[in-house]
């Protein structure tokens, strides 16, 4: 009886370290045979149509056990779960998952008299599944695969800092003197949107407006969900929105929390337009409380509007 190890990343900047971790070192798996995908095999494939996968299924023989860190390295939904599944049991194979919302169960259970699938592993798969487990842990997926594609871009993740009293001197003269924003944001460590705070009433939009020209837009300070937050961090947002996510002071609600965010409307509106995957997109079911949150987010800054009208 064969231990067959099947991993899959999402992105090519993405690493197996913590399958690894989970498969290789926590598990203790014996003679384990690998099946590893390419870097970049997105989890929209149906599992049946992955080639390592399928490599898998062709190496195993009746009795051996397939291995997996996460339900979500090997499914997206639960039509996935349960055609998985039913090949599984066709191919008389376990499946034994290491981590997560169905590492508890034995989701190739057989009736030990007629050997079929036992119907409450599928009402407990279609259960937990409609419950968001898999969803959550899907959602976590995600949320590390934009975390590391914005490493490898450059972008840390959390709150940058702003630039220190004693440096602001510094910061102005240098810029009077022609250094560039990026540059002095890379000279002190800090976002370009910090150095434009520290230079604001010298930046030339600033010292040069048209009298006649529209009052420029005035940052307004909204809350924003812990959980739209959370969200944005993983998502690619250009300079203005990172600084003003990134600088946001935490306030504590309850047992979560809420950014408070200072920038224009149009930069609230951007921001919003990130969420709009919250609401769920086709083969990824919205989870209610992500959803919830971004409904809050948008009457929050739709009202910014409403306010600019009267």
């Amino acid at each position: 009886m064969a231990n067959l190890v099947y991993k899959r990343v999402s992105t090519d900047q993405q690493s197996t370290d913590r399958q690894n971790l989970v498969l290789d070192e926590a598990a203790g798996i014996e003679d384990p045979v690998v099946f590893e995908e390419q870097a970049g095999t997105s989890s929209r494939l149906h599992p049946l149509q992955r080639p390592k996968f399928g490599e898998l299924l062709t190496y195993a023989r009746p009795d051996d056990t397939v291995h997996i860190s996460e339900m979500f390295r090997l499914v997206r939904g639960t039509g996935h779960i349960l055609d998985v599944l039913d090949v599984l049991h066709r191919d008389r194979l376990a499946l034994r998952i290491h981590d997560g919302a169905f590492s508890a169960m034995d989701l190739t259970a057989r009736h030990p008299r007629t050997g079929e699938l036992l119907s409450t592993v599928k009402f407990m798969v279609q259960t937990l599944a409609a419950a968001g487990a898999l969803q959550r842990d899907l959602q976590r997926e995600l949320t590390y695969d934009g975390l590391r594609a914005a490493e490898a871009k450059g972008n840390k993740g959390g709150r940058r800092p702003a630039v220190p009293a004693d440096k602001t001197d510094a910061v102005r003269t240098a810029y009077l003197e022609g250094r560039s924003i990026a540059a002095l944001a890379r000279d002190h460590d800090v976002s370009r949107g910090a150095i434009r705070t520290a230079v604001a009433d010298l930046l030339p939009e600033h010292t040069a407006a048209d009298p006649g020209a529209p009052a420029p837009e005035l940052p307004v300070t909204l809350d924003m969900p812990g959980k739209v937050a959370d969200f944005l961090r993983a998502a690619e947002l250009d300079d203005a929105e990172r600084a003003a996510l990134d600088q946001g002071v935490t306030v504590r609600r309850g047992q979560g929390y809420a950014p408070r965010v200072s920038a224009t409307p149009a930069v609230h509106h951007q921001l919003l337009g990130h969420c709009q995957p919250l609401d769920g997109t086709q083969g990824a079911p919205a989870i209610p409380a992500q959803r919830k949150a971004r409904r809050e987010y948008e009457n929050r800054v739709n009202a910014l509007v409403a306010d600019t009208l009267h």
